[in-house]
């Protein structure tokens, strides 16, 4: 499928598909995006000291890397991604310029370059493993405190926004566990809540009026 560069409204990049008419980011922000959906409402949330990250859709290892830049904790990511990017368009990414941390520019080089399906040290707080999987073979149980659910559109991929990818979902975090997502769609929030999750409706990122944060809880308290 062919691919494009495209510059959003915050002056940062993305990859654009002309074939589905769909972005691995927000037109409005992928930066932007990043922040208020998988930061703000998602890892900031958390209050493990150490937190282990399950990201759905590692694409151009945006949501990765400014994770990287932003965590106080120790975090153990894992990025399942069925079609990773080329190193090509790697290189024409410019969030090290937009979020100005050239500091940082070998880590975020480090977290495309290390190899697939093994667990590696970005830095001594930071393990990273890459999983190239289709989300429907996702099968990790109680493992996680954070996803961060960042598919391509239910109106291209409808097949990963149903019931049965939720359940995987819901199955791999751990109780009280937190999934976020730019989507509000109501079919989305049903599946989710379906499966079991608590979901509630946030504000969104520019340019959407809501977000979707779904918690796992399956004990009540007295």
């Amino acid at each position: 499928m062919k691919r494009e560069i495209l510059i959003t409204s915050d002056g940062s990049s993305t990859i654009h598909l002309p074939d589905w008419n769909e972005q691995y980011h927000s037109k409005n922000g992928s930066i932007n995006e990043t922040y208020h959906v998988f930061i703000k409402s998602g890892l900031q949330q958390v209050a493990a000291d150490k937190v282990a990250i399950l990201e759905i859709g590692f694409g151009t290892g945006l949501n990765c890397f400014i994770t990287y830049l932003e965590a106080q904790k120790e975090i153990d990511y894992v990025g399942v991604e069925a079609y990773p990017v080329t190193a090509e368009e790697v290189e024409k990414m410019n969030f090290i310029k937009v979020l100005k941390a050239e500091k940082e520019q070998d880590a975020f080089y480090k977290i495309h370059e290390v190899s697939w399906e093994e667990k590696q040290q970005i830095s001594p707080h930071f393990s990273l493993t890459k999983r190239k999987q289709f989300f429907e073979d996702i099968e990790d149980e109680n493992v996680f405190d954070l996803i961060y659910f960042d598919a391509f559109g239910a109106r291209v991929q409808p097949q990963l926004w149903t019931e049965e990818i939720f359940l995987k979902m819901f199955n791999a975090l751990k109780e009280n566990g937190i999934l976020v997502t730019y989507s509000a769609k109501g079919s989305v929030r049903r599946a989710m809540q379906a499966v079991g999750f608590t979901v509630e409706r946030l504000p969104g990122p520019p340019g959407k009026r809501e977000m979707l944060r779904a918690r796992k809880i399956t004990t009540q308290n007295p």
